[in-house]
């Protein structure tokens, strides 16, 4: 009797042992499918813009409507002459209509204006060339000579310069911001005395075009952020 309550004793010893081991086999297993790092990763690279929009805007005031428009269609054949003389191709322009502002026919008129009628053309330059336009822009005053007088088209009418190759550079960039996020999980992995492992998750990517400062607009720096997480083993 007392032999069976030993074997069964050491039979329940035995068996706790190897729960004990299970256990932690089981938590050390989970512990390590848990140890994750996540680390973002960052690619830029400045470009210059392959696209530019030019609205070159133009005003004439009067009191005969006639009159006015004869000026301005003038001028639009002027400002069009100036442009293809310089390099720009037809198919780079296009001309809106008109606009009129009768001014006796505003309610806060005080009708002490010298004239009743404003009529602003609009010619706009949209083309790949942006270093050809970037120069005739700058010669613009060569206009003035002629009699035309350019309008700042302000924050309606602005130049517009724009990076439209970005998709072609995409995936480059993608591949360099995911290389750099695993250095710096990496770095972490060493710190922590630990081995990087492999990817279990990795978004897109954001990504962002901007003028590289205000006084180069032409000058573009896209940005992409990606953020990556890695498992980590002993």
């Amino acid at each position: 009797m007392k032999e069976n309550r030993t074997i069964a004793a050491a039979l329940i010893a035995l068996g706790l042992v190897c729960l004990g081991w299970f256990v932690k086999a089981g938590i050390d297993d989970f512990a390590s499918k848990d140890r994750k790092v996540n680390v973002k990763g960052l690619a830029e690279q400045e470009v210059e813009a392959d696209k530019v929009t030019w609205p070159i805007v133009s005003k004439e005031v009067g009191n005969d409507l006639p009159d006015l428009y004869n000026k301005i269609g003038t001028t639009q054949q002027k400002i069009k002459a100036f442009l293809l003389r310089n390099g720009i191709k037809q198919e780079e322009l296009t001309e809106n209509a008109p606009q009129v502002i009768d001014l006796q026919a505003r309610e806060y008129n005080d009708g002490n204006k010298p004239y009743r009628y404003i009529v602003t053309s609009v010619i706009t330059v949209t083309s790949q060339q942006v270093k050809q336009v970037r120069k005739i822009i700058a010669r613009q005053g060569d206009l003035l000579k002629e009699g035309v007088a350019i309008v700042d088209g302000g924050y309606e009418n602005p130049v517009k310069y724009e990076f439209v190759s970005f998709k072609e550079m995409k995936p480059k960039m993608m591949q360099e911001a995911i290389e750099n996020a695993e250095k710096t999980a990496q770095q972490f992995a060493e710190n922590s005395h630990s081995q990087l492992d492999k990817i279990v998750s990795a978004d897109q990517g954001q990504f962002s075009i901007d003028n590289r400062d205000e006084n180069t607009p032409y000058i573009k720096k896209v940005r992409v952020v990606t953020t990556v997480t890695y498992s980590l083993k002993d």
